[in-house]
């Protein structure tokens, strides 16, 4: 059997049993929280609980490193979607030590895409197309300065809301300890 199959066999009975009901909640978040988060598997579970959160309380974008790195890309996007379309009041930054973004290279990601097959010629065209392929693959040094770039981002964004609070924090994925990098409550928190 296929992972497809066995995610769609489940979903049958999941289905059946009606599982779905414990889940039920509403579009908006009742903590009228926003986080962006790493996508590592760590995490998937342990950013809520670490926070006293269940399902419901928050919305939770997630993407390679909890990074910012465009302010109209879809996480800028969604962030804001979820402020003026879906009552969150706050956004969380949130980081986490060990992650595989930190000190990630662009060379290295290159050699496994020409591994499975991505040709040098693609990668050179798009550098010579205007795109800086090399900054976009690129990891980060210092997780505490990744999130406070993000929040940063967030906070000076032209079109979000000027006195939302945007905190940026670093978890550990081996305790759930959080470590606060910024408190958005300070008025000096954009650096």
């Amino acid at each position: 059997m296929t992972l497809l199959k066995d995610i769609l066999s489940f979903n049958e009975t999941f289905v059946e049993n009606k599982e779905f009901e414990k889940f039920t909640t509403t579009k908006f978040p009742n903590k009228r929280v926003v986080i962006l988060t790493c996508m590592d598997t760590r995490l998937v579970e342990l950013v809520t609980e670490a926070m006293n959160f269940k399902n419901g309380d928050v919305k939770i974008v997630r993407n390679a490193g909890a990074i910012v790195n465009h302010p109209f890309g879809s996480i800028m996007r969604s962030l804001l979607v979820a402020v003026y379309q879906l009552q969150a009041d706050e956004v969380l930054i949130i980081g986490h030590h060990d992650c595989g973004m930190s000190s990630l290279s662009s060379d290295a990601i290159f050699e496994a895409m020409k591994e499975r097959g991505v040709q040098q010629q693609v990668i050179d065209t798009l550098r010579h197309a205007g795109i800086d392929v090399d900054q976009w693959l690129e990891g980060f040094n210092s997780v505490e300065e990744s999130v406070t770039h993000s929040v940063n981002m967030v906070k000076s964004h032209p079109l979000m809301v000027a006195d939302i609070p945007v905190h940026g924090l670093v978890i550990d994925p081996t305790t759930g300890k959080l470590d606060l990098v910024i408190d958005g409550y300070e008025k000096e928190a954009v650096l």
